[in-house]
């Protein structure tokens, strides 16, 4: 093993270690010699004692690897002014006849300055370039009298965290100052907070033009629509956001207010619309406003509109199914309906669509259901579900062990359904009454073996229903 010292310089980020090490860890493996690099800090504990800690591995430099990189490592020559491609070589290792232009490096001399995280903020400012979203916004924002123009903030807000964040952390340790060839101007927290509101007003526009990159680009198809809703919540009072409301809340944060944000997107993930809605706002209430949305701004077409099944409402399914809208969907419908058409189920035969799913379908009032068998979930459902029911049955018996108070019981077993979900329904319990002493007479339960197998015949079945009726049904499960 051999350690080469990183000189200590002063323009490390605050807070980074100073007792660096560029660490050459040697192993023979099938008879061949493989060298490992890391770079590793010498620490002083309370102790007395130094311990050294990895703070960055590096891997291993194998002979495939060297080749790669010697047709693709750049060097940029400050004599000539012009970049040019190098080979480097440690200065204990020789280098390879076959090597071109090769240097040897001196790694004891070798200084950590200013480290800059690049290639993720690249590949943003290059997904930027291919979407053309800088001649975009520099022909709507303008370059005005401002000593940053909008465009350069903008294409800096698309870099992950929030613009607090991008203000007080991030510009400094990523590498956009260099990539946008600007200072810390770009990154005033004002700045970044007056550019949002500067490119609501052009959102529809946006979406029109993203539209046609990804077709340009991927050759995307918008016949099938994806519609989902979420909800974030908002710390603080956030009394001051008009749609802040509380409601139900997906992140189970119900103390906090909150937004719901609706999102149509392709099955590939490319969005095409959103709304940001007040907190309250129920999911049967959105769709109808969205389908008029996007064929006001995308014009009328055959489109599948996919999405769960507490979003619509028997009412807009209706008004889907008019012929003149041309309008279809596939939405996931209760399980209820299976065993109001059991009988019908029962006498069709399955219909195989991939290896381990098949499909049963079904017309009924101009609609097709398609119930579907996927054995793959039926594993994962009676998993969870066994493994809920064996903790709650350990519950309880722990429960009858210690014998509590009545009180005391009533409150442990709330808290054993809540976290047993639909499994409590398959423990029958007794309790004791008011004023008996809890013993294995008076609190009695069992586990419903019948109630748990017809269940289970249930398990990994799925059940859809679209008014496209002319439709292979592989390509309807696909979707």
């Amino acid at each position: 093993m051999q350690t080469y010292p990183l000189y200590k310089v002063g323009a490390l980020l605050p807070g980074w270690p100073q007792n660096m090490y560029l660490r050459s860890h040697r192993r023979f493996k099938d008879g061949k010699e493989h060298r490992y690099w890391s770079v590793e800090e010498s620490r002083r504990l309370r102790s007395g004692r130094v311990a050294q800690r990895r703070v960055l591995s590096w891997g291993e430099i194998n002979d495939s690897q060297q080749g790669a990189w010697r047709k693709t490592l750049e060097v940029f020559d400050e004599a000539e002014q012009r970049a040019r491609t190098l080979s480097l070589f440690p200065e204990d290792r020789e280098i390879p006849a076959d090597a071109l232009d090769g240097v040897q490096v001196k790694l004891g001399e070798m200084e950590l300055r200013r480290p800059r995280v690049f290639g993720s903020y690249w590949l943003g400012c290059e997904l930027w370039r291919q979407l053309g979203l800088g001649e975009f916004w520099e022909e709507r924002l303008g370059e005005g009298r401002e000593e940053v123009p909008w465009a350069k903030v903008l294409e800096l807000l698309v870099a992950p965290g929030s613009e607090f964040r991008l203000h007080r952390q991030e510009f400094d340790r990523g590498a956009m100052g260099g990539l946008l060839d600007t200072g810390l101007a770009v990154a005033e927290k004002d700045r970044l907070y007056r550019c949002l509101d500067r490119i609501v007003e052009h959102k529809a526009r946006l979406f029109d033009h993203l539209r046609q990159r990804w077709q340009d680009l991927f050759q995307a198809r918008f016949d099938v629509l994806l519609y989902d809703l979420t909800s974030t919540y908002i710390e603080g009072e956030g009394k001051e956001i008009p749609k802040a409301k509380y409601g139900y809340s997906r992140d189970h944060r119900f103390d906090c207010r909150q937004v719901v944000i609706a999102l149509v997107v392709t099955p590939e993930g490319l969005p095409l619309a959103y709304e940001v809605m007040e907190g309250n706002t129920s999911d049967r209430t959105t769709l109808r406003g969205f389908l008029a949305k996007i064929e006001a701004q995308y014009g009328r077409a055959r489109r599948v509109w996919a999405m769960d099944r507490g979003i619509p409402t028997e009412e807009v399914l209706a008004e889907m199914r008019d012929p003149e809208r041309k309008m279809f969907y596939l939405v996931g419908t209760p399980r209820g309906k299976i065993r109001q058409y059991e009988k019908k189920w029962l006498e069709l035969p399955w219909q195989k669509v991939r290896e381990s799913v098949e499909v049963k379908l079904f017309a009924e009032g101009g609609e097709l259901y398609v119930l579907a068998k996927s054995e793959g979930r039926r594993a994962k459902e009676r998993a969870i579900r066994r493994r809920k029911l064996a903790r709650l049955l350990w519950k309880l018996r722990d429960l009858r062990r210690k014998g509590p108070a009545r009180d005391q019981l009533l409150l442990r077993i709330g808290a054993a359904k809540k976290e047993a979900g639909r499994a409590f329904g398959f423990v029958p319990i007794r309790l004791p009454q008011e004023g008996e002493e809890v013993t294995r007479q008076t609190f009695t339960f069992h586990l419903d073996k019948e109630k748990l197998k017809k269940a289970e015949r249930r398990d990994g079945h799925y059940l859809l229903r679209s008014n496209r009726v002319g439709e292979d049904p592989s390509v309807r499960w696909e979707r």
